[in-house]
């Protein structure tokens, strides 16, 4: 048995426990761990019986379930956290009675508030992950086992974290109940479905593996800029204002767009940005794996309608598909239905970019991410992912399909350095190309509107004739050209 210091408000004068409201889904819930991230202040500190918590989470989980599958009615989420909140409180009430009968003495009230809030966090958000969430200083947290925790801040560093379960089962079965206890889009996670990708409120989102690891690896990434615009960037020095005004008038002419770079380069930000340069009155249909946009929950655009995909359960059928399962595919043939003048699909990763090309081919102006270290190796790795489907997607059909669809691709840098033992992280626009048909070799070819200069920022290299339209869609040509005579 283990316990941990968690950090509480000391003003327990109003009873019962609990009688604050508590935090809504995405909100930050207090007590938080202490972690090197910040000093503590004079609140008291109370030591967490995280095995207790374990066992009282799995008590109030089956009452919960038995009484919302006895409630005919179907009780939402707001209704089910009062009630979660109603049977941990007589739980925790249960458990002290039953210490006071065995001759030990009872919690003090502030260390039954601390115990009762660790029991709800695990019971409805993320337990002992949830105050490392909250905390605004981290950007990444990056697990490796139970009490091998890494928090990655917003300027680059790494410190250590505290452990997050008391042993590497018990981080894999909070993480079973975690990936199971969604009503709308519940996943799998066991030894026969070693992966996991989930979306936690808030925005974050969480990656994790077991079974195929020596240890259970876990990465949960925040969302830190959600309502972004491309001058929000030129102001962190991601773009320069020409750059800005030439993505701004490429969303506008519907140009299609492809978002490179590494992981962690603010490639989402970017996306949100650029999307935030859509007209607010036009109906938008976002694709993801998981929700990572969250265009719909930004309020920018009247019409959004978001798809999310399904992993699906069980053996596959004779189509090959797992019963429940719900691709990006299946969502872009049901959005021709809801009259959007925006498909936008997310992250593509693999197969998802025929949904991809199929966006780009209905001339709607879309906008994707995916991982690669320069814009024509982009290009490439499309053509790659293109090849995942199967025999029949030659390298000549995909190339032609990318050189086709495909009319812009802007490569995000990331640099991270470290000077006197302070880590400063870098992440701006190192490249913009226009992709086109052309080249027998290859089937497609490039042109650097924007490449980099010796500082690795996207500047103004060689301009098509029919880009220079643009302009009337805000694009500051006189300032572009300027700046490219200044480099020859």
């Amino acid at each position: 048995m283990t316990s941990e210091s968690i950090d509480v408000t000391p003003d327990v004068a109003g009873l019962p426990l609990f009688n604050q409201p508590l935090p809504g889904p995405g909100a930050s819930s207090s007590p938080r761990l202490i972690t090197p991230l910040k000093a503590t202040d004079n609140s008291p500190v109370v030591e967490i019986d995280w095995t207790l918590v374990a066992s009282l989470r799995a008590q109030a989980s089956e009452q919960l379930s038995q009484a919302v599958a006895a409630d005919r009615a179907r009780l939402d989420r707001t209704a089910q956290e009062e009630l979660g909140r109603s049977i941990v409180l007589d739980l925790i009430e249960s458990t002290v009675s039953e210490r006071v009968n065995a001759g030990d003495r009872a919690w003090p009230l502030v260390q039954q508030k601390a115990l009762a809030r660790a029991v709800f966090d695990s019971l409805f958000r993320l337990g002992r992950l949830q105050p490392l969430v909250d905390n605004d200083d981290t950007e990444n947290i990056i697990i490796a086992g139970y009490d091998n925790v890494m928090l990655e801040l917003i300027d680059g560093s790494l410190v250590d974290g505290p452990p997050v379960a008391d042993s590497d089962e018990e981080l894999i079965d909070f993480l079973v109940f975690l990936a199971s206890r969604s009503e709308v889009n519940a996943r799998g996670f066991s030894e026969a479905q070693p992966r996991l990708h989930l979306r936690l409120d808030g925005g974050s989102r969480l990656a994790a593996a077991a079974w195929v690891t020596p240890r259970p690896s876990v990465v949960i990434r925040r969302h830190r800029l959600m309502q972004v615009t491309l001058d929000d960037l030129v102001e962190r020095q991601m773009m320069t204002p020409v750059a800005a005004s030439f993505l701004r008038a490429a969303v506008r002419a519907r140009k299609s767009i492809v978002v490179a770079g590494s992981q962690g380069a603010g490639k989402t930000t970017v996306v949100r940005a650029l999307c935030a340069e859509i007209d607010p009155m036009e109906a938008i249909g976002t694709f993801e794996t998981e929700y990572e946009l969250h265009l719909h929950e930004l309020k920018h655009h009247k019409i959004v309608h978001p798809w999310e995909a399904r992993p699906g359960s069980g053996e596959r059928g004779p189509d090959g598909r797992m019963a429940g399962e719900f691709t990006l595919d299946d969502a872009l043939v049901d959005s021709f239905r809801f009259n959007l003048s925006r498909q936008i699909v997310g992250e593509v990763r693999g197969k998802e970019i025929w949904a991809m090309i199929k966006a780009m081919e209905s001339g709607t102006g879309s906008i994707s991410t995916t991982h690669a270290s320069d814009a024509v190796g982009a290009v490439r790795k499309l053509v790659t992912c293109a090849m995942e489907a199967g025999p029949h997607v030659t390298h000549d059909l995909a190339t032609s399909k990318l050189a086709a669809t495909i009319d812009l691709i802007v490569q995000l840098d990331l640099r991270t350095t470290t000077v006197n033992g302070v880590s400063q992280r870098r992440r701006w626009v190192a490249e913009i190309i226009a992709l086109e048909p052309g080249e027998r070799e290859t089937g497609y070819a490039t042109t650097h509107i924007f490449g980099p200069d010796r500082e690795g920022t996207a500047v103004p290299a060689v301009l098509p004739d029919e880009y220079r339209a643009l302009a009337s869609y805000g694009f500051d040509l006189p300032s572009y050209l300027m700046q490219q005579e200044a480099r020859t």
